[in-house]
């Protein structure tokens, strides 16, 4: 991967605690008494304990800086997830155990890497690099298909139990090893796990077995056209990643070497879409910016961003249409914005929406267009263009709307839009109360309008989304210690209060299940 070859961060440790779960690497042979649909995978390893896995992974994971929370890449990804799960649990692949006691979350990725990747409880991660090497949005769902149909089929349940040597205990002892690593940021420790994982992934089954894979490919296909995604995503699928493997073989397809591409999937991928010619599945407006954007976002480098500020000097037309020229004008708007070259911004923007005027508007790709303008606008303090953009989107509350205008609220000299923006987030809140990025924004807005209170409390409660109640009960503890001024408002106390003794006990709980036999003194959560 990217960065993580020189510098091991926080997601690729907790990743790779992730793979471990998977256990030593069992034969071809050892396959035969692979487990049938609907068979029982393991007394041991239960669902409580895997989606308990999957929490503390994601514990991790949530505070690692290459988790990316972009709201409008997190609604498209979980736009094209939601239909296939409930695709799924038409079809009867999501059982009564797991369809309420998984996740089913899918999680953005900040690297270049073309990868996706299924953990234990039902998260799976997308990488940016997967998004913006993508040319529809039936290519994309193919790959999601894929990785839901290995948590479906409990495949990493199925993986750990086909394995005699890997007990619950070694795999607990793995993970907590690496959290260790994680939690105390040191190079050598981190690279001590890198280095011991890498040399274990040789002997070791990181990737599913060939039978797993080939089931997850067949499920994955009939999800995916349920769901009422092209039936030829799939193969195109397949097609793009083993032409773009054999032109680049740079390591930068870590996809291709968890999920091999052997020739028979690719045959089966063929076969299941009958005789006769196939075509690719069109490019899509909405998809090529979301794969643009995916591109800006995935390497944050000013040099980066200054290569894709000119990108649309270089696009073409294809097939009569400006998909490309489109993708381009939207990868050069938001490097400029985020170069802060307004000007060059504000060209390409314009060049933006003549080339989807051109193309067709859609609702949806007009959307977007009108999105990136209120960024735009956002970013070089203009409230009022800003707010003309929101007004175009029309009554739209939606998270992504709801999340500009807060950052729009921290720019804006009148204070009005900072407390519409504030009351708003905390109506959304108060239905949506696991949306950490929301949380953060809102406590920054009360600081802003002079409520400290209220931004301690809106702190802790981003803490305790992302896992983290160590860092949580820390803050609503400095906001009780703030409470007993004589100006402090007593029912924003009284708040804090409440949900610190909601989190102390959840604390309690959560070493109870990692201490059977009692915590010892000083204990505390990774």
């Amino acid at each position: 991967m990217s960065r993580s070859l020189n510098r091991p961060s926080r997601l690729a440790v907790a990743c790779l605690s992730a793979l471990l779960l998977l256990g030593p690497q069992t034969s071809l042979k050892a396959q035969v008494n692979l487990p049938s649909l609907g068979d029982s995978v393991s007394d041991e390893f239960t669902i409580g304990n895997e989606r308990r896995y999957g929490d503390q992974i994601m514990r991790s994971i949530k505070l690692d800086p290459d988790y990316l929370d972009d709201p409008l890449l997190y609604e498209y990804i979980n736009d094209i997830w939601q239909p296939l799960v409930s695709a799924s649990t038409r079809m009867g692949n999501l059982g009564e155990d797991i369809k309420d006691r998984f996740a089913w979350e899918p999680f953005l990725v900040r690297d270049r890497s073309v990868n996706a990747f299924a953990l234990p409880g039902g998260f799976v991660g997308v990488h940016l690099g997967l998004i913006a090497m993508t040319a529809s949005r039936d290519e994309l769902a193919s790959v999601l298909a894929h990785e839901l149909s290995h948590v479906t089929q409990r495949h990493i349940a199925r993986s750990v139990t086909n394995d005699s040597r890997n007990s619950l205990l070694a795999t607990a002892a793995m993970l907590a090893g690496l959290l260790v690593a994680v939690k105390g940021g040191s190079p050598d420790v981190a690279n001590a796990a890198m280095i011991g994982g890498q040399a274990a992934a040789q002997q070791a089954s990181l990737n599913f077995s060939r039978d797993m894979e080939r089931e997850a490919d067949r499920i994955g296909f009939n999800v995916l056209t349920e769901a009422g995604y092209s039936a030829t995503g799939m193969y195109a699928m397949f097609e793009r990643l083993e032409q773009a493997n054999h032109l680049n073989d740079s390591g930068a397809y870590p996809y291709l070497r968890t999920h091999p591409l052997t020739s028979e999937r690719i045959g089966e991928a063929r076969a299941r879409l009958g005789a006769g010619s196939w075509e690719r599945p069109r490019s899509q407006a909405e998809h090529v910016m979301m794969a643009a954007r995916a591109r800006v976002m995935m390497d944050p480098r000013a040099e980066t961003w200054t290569q894709l500020q000119n990108l649309d000097a270089g696009a073409r037309n294809i097939d009569g249409k400006s998909y490309e020229q489109l993708g381009a004008r939207y990868a050069s708007t938001l490097a400029a914005i985020k170069l802060r070259n307004f000007d060059r911004a504000e060209a390409a923007l314009g060049a933006a929406f003549f080339e989807l005027g051109r193309l067709g508007s859609d609702a949806r790709a007009l959307r977007l267009l009108t999105y990136l303008s209120a960024e735009l606008a956002v970013a070089r303090g203009r409230p009022e263009a800003a707010m003309a953009a929101f007004r175009q989107l029309g009554a739209e509350r939606g998270r992504v709307i709801l999340l500009e205008k807060a950052r729009l609220g921290m720019v804006d000299p009148d204070l009005a839009s900072a407390r519409d923006a504030a009351d708003s987030l905390q109506t959304f809140l108060a239905v949506n109360n696991r949306d950490a990025t929301a949380w953060n924004q809102l406590a920054q807005l009360w600081e802003r309008l002079g409520h400290p209170l209220r931004a301690v409390r809106a702190q802790g409660e981003a803490r305790a989304v992302v896992g983290d109640l160590n860092g949580a009960i820390d803050r609503l503890r400095s906001g009780l210690r703030q409470s007993r001024g004589r100006d402090a408002d007593q029912i924003e106390a009284s708040v804090i209060d409440a949900r610190l003794r909601t989190l102390l006990y959840e604390r309690r709980q959560l070493l109870a299940e990692m201490y059977p036999r009692g915590a010892p003194p000083g204990a505390e959560l990774p």
